[in-house]
């Protein structure tokens, strides 16, 4: 817990706006011009730094989140630029500046990865933030001083960062990322297939049903009309049930994972939305984007950067710990050098978990 009165400086926040062409268009209708926030540590305007050069970490957030919600004033907390602020005092950690994008979309987020359904959020980072973000600042502009960090949706996204992308960073940290999808993932689908069921165009009658005729597609993944339906009528209520939550949720790793630009909505389902099945071809789509799945194929990629940092706690609500632990076997396998730790909590409020990763990659990019 961290009073509110911090004795020293704290730097400064900007939030720009960026107009992207990778955006622009996306099949989801988002924004295409967002809000960038940019936080320059105290030492960016300190004559003692006068033209000074300064590493760069990207803030990728989890799901229903957004760059913007980082920098909330918090009762008895620190948002991220506070808790950088006290880090540098406390010598904890070298100044940086940190970037914090908008990647929000309607379906609650994304994995900023590219997806033909929600838009290329991989492209919209890499190609237009990093460049646009080193000619407004002074950043020190190159992979081996830049990083990305995150939790939960956010943590995949660096993880996979460091996989697919690893030309453009030289360190990640991923807290309490996704990995491991068959845990992860596939308990969530009977609770999503209720709620969709509450927006099934023919509503169901009791008596006798004829399984197969009721299919529609479902066994190949095709919507029958529950998930337009159900998306109708979320998008027009300003509160969402823990239900609806989740059913948005499992509709956008769907988006990201097994886009289709022939399928209704754009995408394909993993599961037979009347009679819960498992359809293998389509899990195995999710599968190509499942980190446990993909050291061996980005062996050298991930062996390139300078810090590899990843964390759980051990009591994750959705599983993740035990992805987590898979995936540093897998990494020390392959011979990629890493730091993993757990701790003992949930996967709710452990921002304070930022308190090590921070520091790690500040050592792993200063100059």
């Amino acid at each position: 817990m961290a009073l509110k009165r911090p004795a020293w400086p704290e730097g400064r926040t900007l939030i720009l706006e960026h107009t992207s062409k990778i955006l622009a268009d996306n099949p989801l209708g988002d924004p295409h011009i967002r809000k960038l926030a940019v936080w320059l540590p105290p030492q960016y305007d300190q004559p003692a730094y006068k033209g000074k050069r300064f590493p760069v970490l990207f803030d990728l957030v989890g799901f229903m989140g957004s760059g913007l919600s980082h920098i909330n004033w918090k009762n008895f907390d620190e948002n991220v630029p506070e808790r950088a602020a006290r880090l540098i005092h406390e010598g904890k950690m070298g100044p940086a500046i940190i970037v914090l994008p908008d990647c929000f979309t309607a379906l609650g987020g994304n994995q900023y990865i590219n997806s033909s359904a929600m838009g290329n959020y991989a492209d919209y980072i890499t190609r237009e933030l990093i460049p646009f973000v080193d000619r407004e600042f002074r950043t020190l502009a190159s992979r081996e001083h830049r990083g990305c960090f995150g939790k939960s949706s956010g943590g995949y996204g660096a993880i996979i960062h460091g996989m697919k992308y690893a030309k453009y960073w030289g360190a990640v940290a991923s807290h309490s990322g996704d990995a491991h999808f068959d845990f992860v993932y596939l308990h969530e689908w009977p609770s999503t297939l209720t709620e969709l069921m509450k927006h099934r165009k023919v509503k169901r009658l009791a008596g006798a049903i004829n399984v197969k005729r009721e299919e529609k597609g479902a066994d190949r993944g095709i919507d029958d009309g529950r998930i337009k339906n159900f998306l109708d009528h979320v998008w027009k209520k300003e509160k969402l049930s823990d239900g609806e939550g989740h059913a948005l949720m499992m509709i956008a790793m769907t988006a990201t994972y097994d886009p289709d630009p022939k399928a209704p909505l754009g995408f394909r389902l993993p599961i037979n939305m009347e009679t819960g099945e498992l359809i293998e071809a389509r899990w195995k789509a999710w599968l190509k984007h499942d980190p446990v799945q993909l050291v061996g194929k980005y062996r050298k990629e991930l062996k390139s950067l300078k810090g590899i940092y990843i964390d759980c706690g051990w009591r994750d609500q959705y599983n993740i710990h035990y992805g987590a632990r898979m995936l540093s076997k897998q990494l020390a396998a392959a011979g990629v050098k890493h730091a993993y730790e757990e701790f003992d909590d949930t996967h709710s409020g452990v921002d304070y978990r930022m308190d090590v990763s921070l520091p790690f990659l500040y050592k792993a990019l200063k100059p």
